[in-house]
């Protein structure tokens, strides 16, 4: 049995991910940022904000990254001068991230800049409070304990 592409969801959710990442990657040009740079460094922002010093690992899991990737970002971001990685006097194996007063200003700007390219993305969405409700549990992780 074929379906029409534009009744598959799966593929609906394709279409939808590319524009909205490339408008993503518009919205982070200017502030010389890749969105999964963003990603991390608005979680790690936020995270300190709440009084968290986190590891990488707390960074990677809370911002849903593979654990790996994260490292190599945040190397990234430490090169760029937005977040610093200190040994973590606990397990020297591990890293205490934060962000630094530049990489604070440039992730409050890079949120804006988001969350200003979310509102015009969405705008269309006929119901805005529907579609949140129809991604949370797509988003959620799955259940360990279902079959």
């Amino acid at each position: 049995m074929t379906h029409h592409p534009d009744e598959s969801p799966g593929f609906l959710l394709w279409q939808v991910t590319l524009r909205w990442q490339r408008e993503m990657t518009a919205a982070l040009a200017p502030l010389d940022l890749t969105h999964v740079q963003f990603v991390l460094l608005a979680t790690t922002w936020w995270l300190n904000a709440q009084g968290e010093e986190p590891n990488q690992l707390t960074v990677a899991r809370r911002a849903a990254t593979d654990i790996k990737m994260t490292s190599q970002v945040v190397r990234k971001l430490e090169d760029k001068g937005l977040v610093e990685r200190r040994v973590d006097p606990a397990d020297t194996r591990a890293r205490r991230l934060r962000v630094t007063e530049r990489g604070a200003e440039v992730a409050r700007a890079a949120v804006e800049a988001v969350e200003a390219a979310d509102a015009e993305f969405f705008r269309r969405a006929p119901d805005p409070a529907a579609l949140l409700r129809a991604l949370r549990p797509l988003a959620a992780p799955p259940d360990e304990t279902s079959p």
